[in-house]
């Protein structure tokens, strides 16, 4: 009975990791629910090429140990060179990093809840580092700047979304 239920369990292990498309341990599409491609995931890959390591695509409610696996793939992905994404979609916007084979780094953002969302995009403007919120960023440390010139795409507006724990947008004064 014992070894019925050991079979049972690694068959079971097999399965699951099968799913996967990432190298072990590392999330894929299939471990995060599925999504048509929206703009900023096409910017992501766009930015990443054809063979890139798919980080996952989290939202606000995901756990420390979601986080932490996605940080992981994503770090390990830029320190190898190879490519890769990984984004986070947060009340009103959703933010996503991109490293293309060649190393370089790009950020991806989009605001808006209507149908077609504004998306931006442009070279990071720091290291990829994880942030206190536990999601992988190339923002400074406390840079609450926005992005500005010398980007990819219009950034002006945009705040660093990883400034703080929790999701925060640029403060609009009157």
């Amino acid at each position: 009975m014992k070894k019925t239920a050991v079979i049972t369990l690694v068959v079971l292990c097999c399965l699951t990791a099968c799913s996967k498309s990432g190298p072990a341990g590392q999330p894929s599409a299939a471990s995060t629910p599925a999504k048509p491609p929206d703009g900023v995931t096409q910017k992501l890959q766009e930015h990443s090429g054809a063979n890139a390591t798919d980080c996952g695509r989290l939202d606000i409610s995901a756990s420390q140990a979601q986080l932490k696996t996605a940080s992981d793939c994503a770090l390990q992905a830029s320190q190898g060179k190879h490519p890769f994404y990984v984004a986070y979609d947060m009340p009103g916007m959703s933010v996503g990093v991109a490293g293309g084979g060649d190393g370089k780094l790009y950020t991806v953002q989009s605001q808006g809840t209507n149908a077609t969302p504004t998306v931006t995009s442009g070279d990071c403007p720091a290291q990829l580092r994880v942030a206190s919120s536990g999601r992988v960023t190339c923002f400074a440390p406390g840079d609450t700047s926005s992005m500005g010139a010398g980007h990819g795409g219009d950034m002006s507006g945009m705040a660093n979304p990883h400034a703080s724990g929790g999701a925060t947008q640029p403060s609009h004064k009157p």
